[in-house]
């Protein structure tokens, strides 16, 4: 029925009826804080690009999931930064890698947190691309083993979840068979299903040190204008045996996320990567937007879009802001 015997406003009257009837609910338990780590011990080195955020040593990284847990958020993913880089990037499989120690650490200090290791190897490899090279061209399946490695060494030191984000064809299948193999069939895989060549990476860059040496990553992360072959990628990862989805970045690609919530019912994450943070930090320095209505509205938007749970440098901040 029309106006004015319809009068939507009616339900936007106060702010206890507009909490009656909200549509999208976001809390610290749909958070995830991600954390980059690095050898030493006390170290705790500021990112120019992402104020407020640090590479931490193992001894370090306790103290800042420790605020993290205090303010509810229940999960974090671990970036990891090597003493050391190869070409066949020996320090991701490590046993006593950066990422595996991490990992022990924090399942000792905080056993109820749920900790995911990402599963890449641009941080290892001496070239910074995702995957070993010959001749300058990137190969998938020998990098298939790389991986399957990885997540078993990182699934033994701890990791409750293993995300690869390599976007290497066969990844997720070659990883379920190695976990499975080991031992390990218990061990979640959360796919980056549709990582897209984003500009919007860069700060992320600065805070892993990962930079490809040459070229771009065009080659095997997802062209910005393609909507249906993200479709096939989700579509794909879940056969091989993925658990949970992805799809990074998150706010460029509402789209993308809300179709893949359509299509399919797996848990869905998204990641709200460092450019879309370290835009609004900028602008909030600045004085032009109000950084934490900002910050809400935009994390807000990518639940209502259909994540489950959401990677986000806001992740410590919005859980208290939410509180």
């Amino acid at each position: 029925m029309a106006f004015p015997i319809t009068r939507l406003r009616r339900l936007r009257s106060s702010e206890p009826m507009r909490r009656l009837v909200r549509q999208t609910e976001l809390s610290p338990a749909d958070l995830v804080m991600p954390f980059f780590i690095r050898p030493g011990k006390g170290e705790r080195r500021p990112i120019a690009s992402m104020p407020g955020h640090y590479q931490y040593s193992v001894d370090e990284l306790e103290k800042a999931v420790g605020e993290a847990v205090s303010v509810g958020v229940p999960a974090v993913i671990l970036f990891g930064i090597p003493e050391k880089k190869d070409s066949r990037a020996s320090g991701a499989y490590a046993a006593d890698g950066i990422i595996q120690r991490a990992c022990r650490s924090l399942k000792n200090r905080f056993p109820k947190l749920v900790v995911i290791a990402d599963l890449c190897f641009c941080e290892y490899m001496d070239h910074g691309h995702c995957g070993v090279i010959k001749n300058g061209v990137i190969l998938n399946d020998p990098t298939l083993e790389l991986a399957a490695k990885t997540a078993v060494s990182q699934a033994k030191a701890g990791a409750d979840i293993v995300a690869p984000s390599g976007m290497m064809d066969g990844q997720v299948a070659a990883i379920r068979k190695g976990l499975d193999r080991a031992g390990l069939e218990m061990t979640p895989i959360l796919a980056y299903s549709a990582k897209y060549a984003s500009a919007f990476y860069g700060p992320f860059r600065d805070a892993a040190e990962s930079p490809p040496s040459f070229g771009d990553r065009s080659s095997y992360q997802m062209d910005a204008a393609n909507l249906r072959e993200a479709l096939r990628e989700t579509a794909l990862d879940l056969e091989e045996g993925a658990d949970m989805v992805m799809v990074k970045p998150a706010l460029p690609y509402l789209d993308v996320l809300s179709e893949i919530r359509r299509r399919f019912d797996a848990p869905l994450a998204a990641y709200s990567v460092s450019g879309e943070f370290a835009m609004i930090k900028a602008a909030a320095s600045k004085g032009w937007i109000d950084e934490r209505k900002v910050a809400l509205e935009a994390l807000t938007g990518i639940k209502r879009a259909g994540a489950d749970f959401i990677l986000t440098y806001y992740a410590i901040e919005a859980a208290r802001w939410l509180d």
